[in-house]
């Protein structure tokens, strides 16, 4: 990108929504090389905004909270305004580029007040992270006229926000294969789930100790490899019931429970319904696969 080639929109749509839910204010991309390039907080005209810019090449600074903070590749801030803060282009630097987003309404600040109260004001992330593809998803909406509305404006804003809160949350590492004792153990547990094996059994089909083995199942399933198990049986357990023909004994024996009371306390604590409520609550919406946290 070049400073002729700067991405820049702002937006005055109407709608009492933005500001109950979130909205977009301004949004933009831009390759900074001027000295002269720099905002403070306390003289701004916008007013109740928040701001999230993330730093795609060469190097801004940013001065918050009595320090002085570089902004290189794959750094954000994230500041409210107005507030007292200045960022600019480094001295050191021969430009700043960087995306951002300016947003306003309640669950913006809401993100903004728990987000800076946990860790401050600085987030870093990759360019292939949700949030950062959004914004130049958003940008290309806006250049080719797709965003027409103070609607598509709110419920782009709270996307970006729960996008964001996602990766926070949860941050993607990059895909890998799993260890052989692990894919081992889950090609074992498939075939036989609808039996009654046990953990000396899964872990003999892994080939690792048993202290090994649980350690390495959890750090790479983040489940224990009974509850694994466990969610496996359910799932094929939701199925079996949408066909009337199968006694709830039955449905137990085919997902390995051999004892139909023990396989309804274990359904109850997944589902939070028997499998006969399950089966029968016509307010409910039979489902193939239930995904657990």
């Amino acid at each position: 990108m070049t400073p002729q080639q700067q991405r820049t929109y702002g937006f005055k749509y109407k709608g009492d929504h933005q500001d109950r839910i979130a909205s977009i204010h301004a949004i933009g991309h831009e390759y900074r090389q001027d000295e002269d390039y720099k905002w403070h907080g306390l003289k701004r005209h916008e007013e109740s905004k928040v701001v999230f810019q993330y730093t795609l090449s060469g190097q801004g600074m940013i001065e918050i909270d009595g320090s002085t903070h570089s902004l290189t590749e794959g750094q954000a801030f994230l500041v409210e305004l107005p507030s007292d803060h200045v960022y600019y282009l480094s001295n050191d630097a021969t430009h700043w580029e960087f995306i951002f987003i300016t947003l306003y309404g309640n669950e913006a600040f809401n993100f903004f007040n728990n987000y800076t109260k946990a860790h401050g004001h600085f987030i870093k992330l990759n360019r292939q992270a949700r949030p950062i593809q959004q914004l130049f998803y958003l940008l290309d909406k806006i250049e080719t006229n797709q965003v027409t509305s103070s609607y598509q404006l709110a419920a782009d804003a709270f996307t970006f926000l729960m996008n964001l809160s996602h990766d926070l949350e949860h941050p993607e590492t990059p895909n890998k294969d799993l260890p052989v004792a692990i894919a081992k153990s889950i090609a074992y547990i498939k075939q036989h789930f609808q039996t009654d094996i046990s953990l000396p059994d899964i872990v003999h089909a892994s080939g690792l100790s048993t202290y090994h083995f649980s350690r390495l199942f959890q750090r790479e399933m983040k489940d224990s490899p009974i509850k694994y198990v466990t969610k496996m049986r359910i799932n094929h357990a939701l199925n079996l019931l949408q066909d009337p023909n199968f006694s709830i004994e039955e449905v137990a024996r085919q997902v390995g429970y051999e004892d139909a009371n023990y396989f309804t306390k274990v359904f109850k604590q997944y589902v939070e319904l028997t499998p006969s409520d399950y089966r029968h609550n016509k307010s409910i919406m039979p489902v193939n696969q239930i995904f657990f946290n």
